[in-house]
């Protein structure tokens, strides 16, 4: 008799706590499906801002400008764990997803759980690194247009509000949307060091600490416009508070709805995407091996198939370097490679000019994307032609099917070596010096267009729905591994017609000149657009060097 009243009671307490967490979804809008109304409201919003051009702005970040998830920040934890830690830390932080739907993803445990799993341990240096060349991309696409849109019209002081650690966000807050100030979660660092010790600073989640931190920012003067989401809470109300004749709106307001100068970001709206052209900066670089926002289902099918991709990949390669040309096009459509050929001339492989005046071989002019790019060339021309490089790994340096040719970045030597090769036969280059991802091109070098009489432009272009084939601060050497761990890489590869002499050097245009023409040949056949960026400008941003690989006494 006693076992069973134990029983009971136990069975009565796990009902009541499964009770208590499905009134806490609820509340948190998960099984709450706020009315849709007109957007009309916010033409009339944006006359208003306008006529009365507010000066001041405080906003929820998640909600408002970041578009909800059903999981949260987990996925942005997430982010940090795989890049910033290890495939081990990922895994970890994946394994406590059920622990945290349990608790309420946007329960204050939740968040401490997220917090030590993902940073105890690792060294500030690193976060920050993700912080600047990972999370800005993922934040752009879910970005909510029409919150943006009305923060896009306060010119004045931005003030963020949001419970992510501010280590994660606070440089894409300042320096994509313009943000003065931002108020967030601290975490601790080991005293006497440079690692985090997973654990959130005292009262850094406290929200009477967050409302003193809100007054020390305000003072005495409050904000002309607060920015709420529909899922209104507590937090959104001591926001509120600090906003002139601001009240706490209703539930159901309108779409985007004024209440003196209180704004709700509904977000029951899924076809309010920030589309590329309206990101408040363009996105030219980011160094992030994953291409997708890693929710925990999508994470867990990422590591049920990582088994199986690996082999996969190895044998991709090895299919793509031992057998004959001619039958590449059938082994990569086995394995589930997607290659796309398109040829805009029948005579890519002879020269129009007279053989007997001119040896030079044929220059190759490639839009870079990953440093497959010469293979698939190779593949295309269904023969080996050789390539000069910049920096490539050891490893793949050592499968790459066709001969290959580092460059010093000396102009000299440089041309004295393009111009051997030259000699010898055709010659592939990139001109861009190094791998884009987004649909830009970045500058083209003008050596290329100096010391080359016939010039054919090729468009390539490469996407992978799970990972990226290249990165700027992680091991280069697995960039060809990680292309074809995606279930279907696919590959486009556009042979152009070979340039005309007058639009060449020999034809009395510089170097510079050719090379701006082919660039913008290449960016209206693939629709990128041109740039004026370098490697330089890349490195700088995501890796915090130039980019130039040091020499071991061997390569000299």
């Amino acid at each position: 008799m006693v076992v069973l009243m134990v029983l009971l009671k136990v069975a009565l307490h796990w009902l009541l706590s499964f009770y208590k967490a499905v009134r806490k979804l609820k509340t948190y809008g998960f099984l709450h499906k706020v009315p849709q109304k007109s957007t009309s409201n916010l033409s009339k919003c944006t006359t208003k801002f306008q006529g009365s051009a507010p000066q001041s702005l405080a906003s929820n970040f998640y909600g408002t400008l970041l578009r909800p998830t059903p999981s949260h920040f987990f996925p942005y934890f997430m982010l940090v764990a795989f890049e910033g830690g290890s495939l081990l830390r990922a895994l970890l932080l994946l394994l406590t997803s059920p622990l945290l739907w349990a608790f309420g993803w946007r329960s204050e445990v939740s968040l401490r759980i997220m917090v030590f799993v993902t940073f105890c341990g690792l060294k500030t240096k690193d976060v920050e690194l993700v912080s600047r060349a990972v999370l800005p991309k993922f934040f752009l696409e879910n970005l909510h247009l029409q919150g943006w849109e009305v923060v896009d019209l306060v010119k004045g002081r931005r003030v963020l509000f949001c419970g992510l650690p501010r280590v994660m966000f606070e440089g894409f807050a300042k320096e994509y949307l313009g943000v003065s100030e931002v108020l967030s979660t601290e975490l601790q660092v080991v005293k006497g060091s440079n690692y985090f010790s997973g654990f959130v600073c005292c009262s850094g989640l406290d929200l009477k600490h967050k409302g003193l931190r809100m007054k020390e920012v305000f003072e005495e003067e409050k904000a002309d416009v607060g920015l709420v989401s529909s899922y209104y809470n507590t937090h959104d109300h001591l926001l509120l508070s600090h906003c002139k004749a601001c009240k706490p709106p209703s539930y159901y307001d309108a779409f985007v709805s004024c209440t003196h100068e209180a704004y709700i970001i509904s977000n029951t709206n899924t076809t309010s995407t920030m589309p590329r052209d309206k990101y408040p900066k363009p996105l030219v670089f980011h160094d992030s091996r994953l291409a997708f926002l890693p929710t925990p289902l999508s994470t867990l099918s990422l590591f049920l198939f990582l088994p199986f991709s690996i082999p996969l990949s190895i044998a991709r390669i090895a299919l793509g370097i031992l057998p004959p040309y001619k039958i590449m096009f059938l082994l990569g459509a086995l394995t589930g490679v997607h290659f796309r050929l398109h040829h805009h001339s029948k005579n890519t492989n002879t020269k129009t000019a007279d053989k007997t005046h001119d040896k030079k071989g044929i220059v190759y002019v490639c839009t870079h994307r990953t440093l497959l790019d010469p293979v698939m060339l190779a593949t295309a021309l269904q023969r080996p032609v050789p390539a000069v490089t910049y920096s490539l790994s050891p490893i793949s340096e050592a499968i790459a099917p066709m001969r290959t040719v580092r460059l010093t970045r000396n102009r000299e030597s440089d041309s004295d070596t393009m111009l051997k090769l030259l000699s010898q036969g055709d010659l592939t280059i990139c001109p861009e010096g190094t791998t884009c991802r987004e649909p830009y091109l970045l500058r083209f070098s003008p050596l290329f267009a100096e010391l080359a009489d016939h010039i054919v432009p090729v468009a390539m272009d490469a996407k992978g729905s799970w990972f990226y084939g290249t990165t700027a601060s992680g091991h280069k050497g697995l960039d060809p591994l990680y292309f074809f761990m995606n279930p279907i890489p696919s590959y486009r590869v556009e042979l152009l017609e070979q340039v005309p002499r007058e639009m060449t050097c020999a034809g009395g245009l510089s170097g510079s000149e050719v090379a701006n023409l082919i660039q913008k040949q290449l960016g209206d056949s693939l629709g990128f657009e041109c740039t004026g960026l370098t490697r330089r400008d890349k490195y700088m941003m995501l890796a915090g060097n130039e980019g130039i690989v040091k020499k071991t006494k061997e390569s000299k």
